[in-house]
């Protein structure tokens, strides 16, 4: 986990004193919105035969066309036999392809097909759906708050990927 990231003066940081039960609140009901969060698309993945590990390499394909393998490695912190079981069926099936890179031929690049952009689109757009509607129902403070607080919670290597996908600079 982060190492707290609370060097400096944050706004948060006249609430560094939590009491157990806050913190306990706080992490179940993080498993309990991960349930929500996940539920539409587990539907969705599963009348298609698949799960959650290809759904997030899906995801992350499509918010990076053209990612090697070993980026996608890097970002999803699975093995390569779990990657490459995953891959291979989403490839098989015509949802990923796989193309030789130009200057290294040992690499492969992973694009979505228009069958995969399909299926991702589908279930990206019941995850904003929930997203959105919980935003709006905690109001704006609350948007940038949450926000903070996930990032502050990752590990120095999940905030690189993360701002390199987000666009934003370390």
């Amino acid at each position: 986990m982060a190492d707290g990231k609370s060097g400096g003066t944050k706004s948060g940081e006249a609430l560094l004193f939590l009491t157990d039960e806050q913190l306990r609140k706080g992490i179940e009901a993080m498993f309990f919105a991960y349930r929500g969060f996940t539920a539409d698309p587990d539907r969705i993945l599963e009348k298609h035969g698949y799960g959650r590990a290809h759904h997030r390499a899906l995801h992350f394909i499509s918010r990076a066309p053209g990612t090697n393998v070993n980026n996608l490695l890097g970002i999803l912190g699975v093995t390569k036999q779990s990657l490459n079981r995953v891959l291979r069926t989403l490839i098989e099936d015509g949802l990923v392809e796989s193309r030789v890179g130009v200057q290294d031929k040992r690499e492969r690049h992973l694009y979505l097909t228009e069958t995969g952009k399909v299926l991702e689109g589908e279930i990206a757009e019941v995850q904003r759906a929930r997203m959105r509607a919980a935003y709006r129902e905690a109001g704006h403070e609350a948007v940038s708050g949450f926000r903070q607080v996930l990032e502050a919670m990752m590990d120095p290597d999940q905030t690189a990927f993360f701002n390199a996908l987000s666009g934003k600079e370390d």
